[in-house]
C-alpha cells in the first residue's frame, strides 16, 4: 500500500544572526524542493559590540525589532500555516538575550527558538542538501556567520560530525582587524587563531579530503558574487558555482588593499558588507588553506531553508 502523499504548506522562516537577518516564505513539502514566495535578507548587526561587552546593545536591538515586526506584516499578508523563528551566535553569548527574546514576543509576536552551534549546524545541512546538484553526496560544508563558524561533515558511511567555532566575520573585525584596511600584523594574527581554532575544529573529523567542500552564508556568497562581477544579486548564478580558492586569495587582496570606503560599489559588493566582508575573506582562505581545499561549491541554501523544512518534518 502505497504511502499518501505529504500535502504541501504555506510556512515562514526567519534567521536572526549576528550580522544579517533572514526571512522565507514558502510552499513546501516533505522531500520536495521548496518553492520560494518572498525572501528578505537584511545586514543589522544584532551582535556588535557582543564580543567585548557580552550584551545586546539598545540600538542593535531596535534595529531588529524594526525589523521583524515589517516581517511581521509580510508573513500575515501571505496567510501561513505556521512561522519558526531560531536567534544564534550573538544571542547566545549575551547577557541580556531574555530581554532581547521577551521584546521579539512582545513587540512582534515572534516565539524565537535559541539554537545551539550544533544545532544550527543540523538545519543548515537540511537546507543545504536541498540545494545540492545531482553526484553531491559525501560533504564537509562550512558556514560563515557573524559570530561563529561552522564545519559539518556528513558522509553515508559515518555519523554526521558537527564543529562549532566562535569566529564569525563581526567577532574577528571587532577583535582583531582593528585598522581601516587591517595591518599586515592584524592579518598574521587573524590566521593564526583561524588556522589553531580549524585545526582543533577537525581533529576527529577522520578523511574529509575525499569529500565535496561545500560552503554557505553571506560571505561566501558575496565572494562568489564579486567573482562573476554581477551588478545586482542573482541566486541563479550564485548557488553551486564553483569559487576557487586561487580567486579567494585574488578578492582578499583586492579588499585588504582598499578602505570600507573604498570597497563600496565593487562589482558583487552587496551594501553594508563592505567593512566585513575582508574579514569573511580572511576566514574563508585560511579555512581551505588549513584543510588543503582547492574548490568550494557555493549554496545559497542554508540555515533560513533548514529551519523550514525541520518545520515541515515535525508538522508531518
Amino acid at each position: 500500500m502505497t504511502e499518501p502523499a505529504k500535502r504541501t504548506r504555506r510556512l515562514a522562516g526567519i534567521d536572526i544572526g549576528t550580522l544579517t537577518c533572514r526571512l522565507v516564505v514558502a510552499d513546501l513539502a516533505s522531500g520536495q524542493p521548496l518553492k520560494e514566495l518572498r525572501s528578505e535578507r537584511r545586514i543589522l548587526r544584532l551582535g556588535e559590540g557582543v564580543d567585548q561587552t557580552k550584551r545586546l546593545s539598545p540600538a542593535a536591538m531596535d534595529r531588529v525589532i524594526h525589523c521583524l515586526q515589517e516581517w511581521r506584516r509580510i508573513i500575515e499578508s501571505h496567510q501561513v500555516e505556521a512561522t519558526a523563528v531560531v536567534a544564534t551566535s550573538a544571542v547566545r553569548d549575551a547577557s541580556n538575550r531574555a530581554e532581547f527574546l521577551a521584546r521579539v514576543k512582545t513587540e512582534c509576536g515572534f516565539e524565537v527558538e535559541l539554537i545551539s552551534g550544533a544545532e544550527e549546524a543540523r538545519r543548515t545541512l537540511l537546507g543545504i542538501r536541498s540545494g545540492l546538484p545531482a553526484g553531491v553526496t559525501d560533504i564537509l560544508a562550512l558556514d560563515i556567520g557573524g559570530g561563529s563558524t561552522e564545519f559539518i561533515l556528513d558522509r553515508s558511511d559515518q555519523s554526521l560530525i558537527t564543529r562549532s567555532i566562535d569566529i564569525g566575520v563581526v567577532r574577528l573585525c571587532e577583535r582583531l582587524l582593528r585598522h581601516d584596511p587591517p595591518t599586515e600584523e592584524e592579518v598574521s594574527q587573524a590566521r593564526t587563531w583561524i588556522t589553531r581554532e580549524t585545526q582543533f575544529a577537525i581533529t576527529e573529523m577522520g578523511d574529509y579530503r575525499q569529500v565535496t567542500f561545500v560552503g554557505t552564508a553571506g560571505t561566501i556568497t558575496a565572494l562568489a558574487a564579486m567573482a562573476q562581477k554581477l551588478s545586482t544579486y542573482e541566486s541563479g548564478r550564485i548557488h553551486n558555482y564553483v569559487l576557487k580558492l586561487e580567486t579567494i586569495q585574488e578578492l582578499e587582496q583586492t579588499l585588504l588593499s582598499r578602505t570600507k570606503a573604498n570597497r563600496i560599489g565593487l562589482p558583487g559588493l552587496e551594501k553594508n558588507r563592505e567593512e566585513v566582508i575582508a574579514a569573511g575573506a580572511i576566514i574563508i582562505r585560511t579555512i581551505m588553506e588549513t584543510l588543503g581545499q582547492k574548490k568550494c561549491l557555493v549554496s545559497d541554501f542554508g540555515l533560513r531553508e533548514g529551519v523550514l523544512i525541520d518545520l515541515v518534518i515535525g508538522l508531518d
